[in-house]
């Protein structure tokens, strides 16, 4: 009978990549691992893993079990969160690992309400369990982000796609969508007056070529974005500065130092004089959640979850004003 705990193994060394990583992330010894590894492959009856220079990779059959694996885990982790919720929650932690600008927008408010900071408490559900919880952040981009999720490193994971760049998850994964925004152009209202455009007008960017782009880091998904977004209107975008911190680009086009393709949300709060325009070709980024198959009914998950859905409806309306 094969043993859960090493297919638990299997499922890291694939999530990891080497024996080293998996051993760290479960916290034993590599010789232990190789050993629940080599115990693994002995109840398997033929070879899971096998060795490709200094690392060893999955075979056909080691694949096979780390897919059935992935459901028998989720079905376990389903067990535990209907346990948990019959016992009134487990008053936790929950990681949550967040792009910037919803860990600047979303997340600050659920600190605010699980500390008893805010004006309105947590909702409990009548467990008391959110009031309870403790939060982990770690700001990531998306792909980091559910990278860290596969290998049960974080609980949430809060990301984006856009309509120009769409994000796969796996289908097996719980997701929640938060809210959708629109991509804005932002220019100095003084460029924007020389460009024929008056605030709120829709941009056409296939008559902007010839402007200086400001936009976040190639290592970005808000780069890639951009750049679909500018060749699909027919052109590549002079950049003349780069920055992964949209507060940064909104100030230097504050400055008419070029234009700037954003989020609305991620817009700051408090800049300079910006004039804002929706696309004439929209693009729009939807902001969502994923978890583990079986975890979303854990009720420390879903304390978090209904607190960001909540935050994010708040957020949505607060926002709404600028153009669309």
């Amino acid at each position: 009978m094969l043993d859960v705990r090493r297919l638990r193994i299997l499922q890291h060394l694939a999530a990891y990549g080497t024996v080293a990583a998996t051993a760290d992330a479960l916290h034993l010894t590599a010789p232990a691992v190789s050993q629940h590894l080599a115990a693994l492959q002995k109840e398997a009856g033929t070879p899971v893993v096998e060795k490709h220079g200094r690392t060893l990779r999955l075979t056909a059959a080691g694949e096979l079990l780390v897919a059935h694996t992935e459901v028998i885990l989720a079905e376990l982790a389903a067990a535990e969160s209907g346990l948990a919720a019959m016992k009134g929650g487990r008053r936790g932690t929950v990681r949550i690992s967040a792009f910037a600008s919803a860990a600047r927008t979303l997340v600050p408010p659920l600190f605010e309400r699980l500390t008893g900071t805010g004006t309105d408490p947590a909702p409990d559900n009548g467990t008391g369990a959110a009031r309870d919880l403790s939060l982990r952040l770690s700001v990531q981009e998306p792909d980091e982000a559910l990278d860290e999720l596969h290998k049960r490193s974080t609980d949430l994971a809060l990301v984006h796609s856009y309509t120009v760049l769409p994000r796969s998850v796996p289908a097996a994964w719980e997701q929640t969508v938060l809210m959708e925004e629109p991509v804005l152009l932002a220019l100095h209202p003084d460029r924007a007056g020389r460009e024929g455009l008056t605030a709120g007008q829709p941009a056409d960017l296939s008559r902007l070529a010839h402007l200086p782009w400001l936009t976040p880091g190639p290592e970005t998904s808000c780069y890639e974005m951009i750049q679909r977004a500018c060749g699909a209107a027919g052109f590549v975008p002079d950049i003349r500065a780069s920055s992964s911190d949209f507060s940064v680009l909104t100030a230097l086009a504050a400055a008419d130092a070029g234009a700037v393709l954003v989020p609305r949300v991620a817009l700051p709060d408090h800049t300079a004089p910006l004039s804002l325009h929706p696309l004439v070709r929209p693009v729009s980024r939807t902001v969502f959640t994923v978890s583990r198959a079986g975890t979303g009914k854990h009720p420390d998950l879903r304390a978090v979850l209904d607190l960001l859905h909540e935050t994010a409806t708040a957020l949505d309306d607060r926002t709404a004003d600028r153009p669309r």
